[in-house]
């Protein structure tokens, strides 16, 4: 339908159907009420707004103007008759440029879906379970889209696409730092708030999990000593006594002993009854 409607207005204005092709999009991008367009045929670059206003690049040649003033107006009447939505929005269409910087605001989600056009997807990037946004731009290589009444603000940097939680924000403005980390914030009733305040909601249509704190660093352990383990007995090496071979001093520790022992006998302060009982004790336990 939209071809066959190029074709008629072509043949009615005169000019090519790649020349209407073009001013069709415009008028459509401008929500019927205005366009901004650039075709040879036109005399180059141009400005039509709805109630008169016509601005072509050729700007001493009347009659075109007033040929390229009749398709616009014949372009928005088509639209019009296959409009099949409305948008809507809280903020005012606004667009500067100038250096590398490029900055375009307008109210609502853009223009509404129409018969005569395939859907672009550049122009609805957002969720789509978020229906129409209240307001939605474009500044550098960054897009957004402010859904007031879900609470949420989508922002397209690239390919990746990010969803945030704007809380108790009433948003009515963006702004990307132009020098430095080209950070993003934006204006509401609490003032200038950077972007990276807003919780994430998902990326790329993936939720993302809240980001836990991080966990405590673990207290060290407390000093102590271990106990060293007690062999289990065996019966093979336990003495007649039930004393483990393995829990004996060694023979070298029993002899030591015994010399102590004897020169406490030579000195007279144990008896040779005592020495017998401690000397038969100590070779036992070798």
């Amino acid at each position: 339908m939209g071809q066959q409607i190029a074709q008629t207005l072509s043949n009615r204005h005169g000019f090519s159907v790649d020349a209407v092709s073009h001013m069709l999009t415009a008028v459509y991008n401008g929500n019927g009420s205005m366009a901004q367009f650039s075709h040879p045929e036109f005399g180059g670059s141009g400005q039509w707004m709805a109630g008169g206003m016509m601005m072509i690049g050729d700007m001493f040649n009347q009659n075109l103007k007033y040929r390229v003033s009749a398709l616009c107006e014949d372009c928005a009447r088509s639209i019009a008759e296959n409009q099949t939505g409305t948008s809507s929005g809280v903020f005012q269409s606004q667009s500067q440029s100038g250096g590398s910087n490029y900055q375009d605001q307008q109210a609502g989600g853009g223009s509404a879906s129409n018969s005569l056009f395939a859907p672009d997807p550049r122009r609805n990037w957002w969720p789509q379970e978020l229906g129409s946004p209240s307001a939605s731009g474009s500044q550098n290589q960054m897009r957004y889209a402010y859904f007031a009444d879900a609470h949420r603000l989508a922002v397209a940097t690239g390919d990746d696409v990010w969803l945030y939680d704007t809380l108790q924000h009433n948003i009515g403005g963006f702004s990307q730092q132009q020098s430095g980390d080209g950070s993003i914030t934006f204006t509401s009733q609490f003032g200038v708030v950077p972007l990276s305040s807003l919780p994430i909601v998902s990326r790329n249509g993936i939720v993302e999990a809240p980001q836990a704190p991080p966990s405590p660093a673990p207290a060290p352990p407390a000093a102590n000593v271990q106990p060293e383990p007690t062999p289990a007995p065996n019966e093979a090496s336990a003495n007649p006594n039930g004393t483990s071979a393995s829990s004996s001093p060694d023979s070298g520790n029993v002899f030591d002993t015994l010399d102590r022992l004897g020169g406490l006998l030579d000195k007279g302060y144990i008896t040779q009854e005592e020495f017998n009982r401690k000397k038969s004790d100590l070779l036992d336990r070798i």
